[in-house]
């Protein structure tokens, strides 16, 4: 079998130079990728997967090398969506730099390379032009290694639409060296239903739902088969999105970071009833007639505006994505996502939904990785409202239409955000929205799009603050990945602005008018609480409890999803109440419309490390404050 490997390779890369190295075009795909925006920490920051050279690969087999999957060869055949699976590595020569990459497609070869420009013709076609999925150093937990040449190592593969191959490479990811292809492995049904996340539609009593298949609307008709938790089901159909190499920006997503997103799928549940536990699986109906199934969920849908129940809100921003098996982990990239994700399912029966404003898997142009993220939140998507913002890593690219100039999103200019996940808005390019769960009334915005006063984006804002019911919904919060209120992060501290540069200057005024509850910003890698502040100034010398009359925004930065954490300065800012440098989200619980309570817990214990309570009148919101007062007249 080995041999067989060895003669099939050959003959699939026979017209390339084994010595072939594209050293221009390399750094023209790769470097771009590589470069960080100011609040990286050092090289932690780089993906992971763009420290590979993928273009510099040389095709060196040898039967001195092997690599061989023990097993399972089917994957998902109880219809699982992702498996656990072992390989055989044997070296006679290994080195600490030996590494494998997965890769999906199983042919990775020069057959799925885009077509070579004038520019590169020079330097020849790469025989590799697209980076693993995830990889490994072949001395991952063996110390052995390189003694022995012999390991094993485990990879967790989720369902992604395609056959997977494992390739052996030796001379590390600067310099890679292909020496050896596994067999072949695929889930049964490559193209399964995969992956929900719920969402609020435009109006309380519409729950949506997106996912992710292999079908075309060729091939299938997509719905969503649903109904009360053990009563008659109906089905409601689906729209059905991609999108292509050439919708991306720039590279790396245009080029190594590309992979097929299959096609994602979008059903609007309607005429919920309030507080219902609802029961749906997805479907595929083929053109025979027969129907492709998920598994079953289910979801309580949302309360009637202004009702009074418990009511709970999980918020924070910069999840990150994280791979059980220990892959792409040498840059330490985001090392709480996990915490954080697992901390959530725990204690998801407490949870009724969840915001996560901004800064996602941090794909970062690797369009694959989108797969991976979508599939650890899946427990917690698939039963509550997943609610996202964009951030720098979903949106900015140059001459795009950002706002900030930079290039964080590694090409994906917005596209796989807006597409894979839906959200409320008039326009899912330009992402901000209105939301309402039960007494809360959310307005989000977008920092990579213009938010100044007299920007579109500044006026829907003032219009979602005005047209909250506060008699109903009483808790009015602004959410948005940027820092546009106050953080005492180290960075802002060296600028001088302790913001986002005319964050405050253009949008406070509106905050105090509409007696905004509190705003919360990700962004910056740590969690930190504001007291309730106008004009820079605190006015209320609370920290526990506040009551009384609405005066004052409280700002919080809860930045602490999962990605490496940033440092805060040493200079004393006098309105920050709390800081701390770990990773940990918000949890707001509304009892009725007097009463909240905010907690700030950590992921690794879930445990509460900070809080405040509110308690208040309607007349409260009402009462004149500074520059927060409606006209009036002395006629009686």
């Amino acid at each position: 079998m080995r041999n067989q490997l060895y003669l099939l390779f050959l003959g699939i890369f026979v017209l390339i130079t084994l010595n072939k190295s594209v050293h221009v075009s390399a750094q023209k795909y790769i470097s771009l990728g590589k470069q960080k925006h100011r609040h990286d920490d050092m090289q932690q920051m780089e993906q992971p997967l763009s420290g590979i050279q993928i273009h510099k690969t040389v095709l060196a087999l040898t039967k001195s090398a092997s690599i061989h999957v023990v097993g399972p060869m089917l994957l998902g055949s109880k219809g699982e969506d992702f498996e656990w699976v072992t390989i055989n590595l044997k070296n006679a020569n290994p080195t600490n730099d030996d590494w494998v990459g997965v890769f999906s497609p199983a042919k990775f070869n020069e057959s799925i390379c885009p077509p070579v420009t004038i520019d590169e013709q020079q330097f020849g076609a790469p025989f590799l032009c697209t980076a693993p999925l995830k990889f490994k150093y072949a001395n991952y937990q063996n110390a052995n290694y390189t003694k022995t040449g012999r390991t094993s190592l485990k990879f967790r593969l989720i369902n992604q639409r395609g056959d997977f191959s494992f390739a052996f490479f030796s001379g590390g990811v600067s310099n890679p060296k292909l020496i050896g292809v596994s067999n072949f492995v695929a889930f049964a049904n490559p193209k399964a239903p995969l992956y929900p996340r719920l969402a609020l539609g435009k109006s309380w009593d519409i729950m949506t739902v997106t996912w992710t298949s292999g079908y075309n609307i060729d091939e299938a008709v997509p719905f969503v088969e649903w109904g009360w938790k053990g009563q008659d089901q109906k089905r409601s159909p689906a729209g059905t999105l991609t999108f292509h190499r050439n919708s991306m920006c720039g590279t790396p997503a245009r080029t190594v970071g590309w992979r097929d997103p299959g096609f994602i799928h979008t059903s609007f549940l309607k005429n919920l009833w309030p507080n219902m536990v609802y029961t749906y699986k997805l479907g595929h109906m083929l053109n025979n007639g027969s129907i492709v199934w998920s598994k079953q969920y289910s979801f309580k849908s949302a309360p009637f505006p202004g009702q009074e129940s418990l009511q709970r809100i999980v918020i924070f921003g910069d999840m990150g994505k994280q791979e059980r098996d220990g892959s792409n982990e040498y840059a330490n990239y985001q090392p709480g996502s996990l915490m954080t994700t697992d901390t959530l399912i725990k204690d998801l029966d407490n949870i009724d939904a969840v915001f996560l404003i901004g800064d996602l898997p941090y794909a970062n142009g690797y369009i694959s990785q989108w797969d991976q993220f979508t599939a650890q939140v899946e427990p917690i998507t698939s039963r509550v409202p997943f609610m996202i913002a964009s951030g720098n890593h979903e949106r900015t690219w140059e001459n795009s239409g950002s706002l900030y100039t930079g290039i964080d999103s590694g090409g994906e200019c917005g596209v796989p955000a807006e597409t894979l996940y839906y959200v409320p808005a008039e326009n899912r390019a330009k992402f901000w929205y209105a939301a309402d769960y039960g007494m809360f009334h959310f307005c989000i915005g977008d920092t990579e799009h213009d938010w100044r006063e007299g920007s579109e984006q500044y006026k829907f804002i003032e219009q979602c603050f005005a047209s909250a019911n506060r008699h109903k919904q009483p808790w009015l919060i602004f959410a948005t990945h940027r820092v546009l209120g106050y953080s005492s992060n180290d960075w802002y501290a060296k600028e001088g602005s302790f913001e986002e540069p005319m964050g405050r200057e253009h949008l406070q005024k509106l905050w105090q008018k509409y007696k905004v509850d509190m705003a919360f910003y990700g962004h910056v890698h740590n969690y930190e609480r504001v007291c309730p502040i106008y004009q820079n100034q605190c006015v209320n010398k609370e920290t526990s409890h506040y009551s009384g009359v609405v005066n004052g925004t409280i700002h919080v930065v809860v930045g602490g999803g999962g990605s490496n954490l940033n440092r805060f300065t040493t200079i004393n800012t006098t309105w920050s109440v709390f800081k701390d440098y770990d990773y940990g989200f918000v949890k707001l619980t509304a009892f009725d419309q007097s009463n909240l309570l905010f907690e700030y817990k950590k992921s690794k214990d879930g445990k509460v490390y900070d809080s405040f309570t509110i308690s208040r009148d309607y007349k409260d919101v009402l009462a004149c404050v500074h520059d927060g007062c409606e006209p009036t007249t002395l006629a009686s």
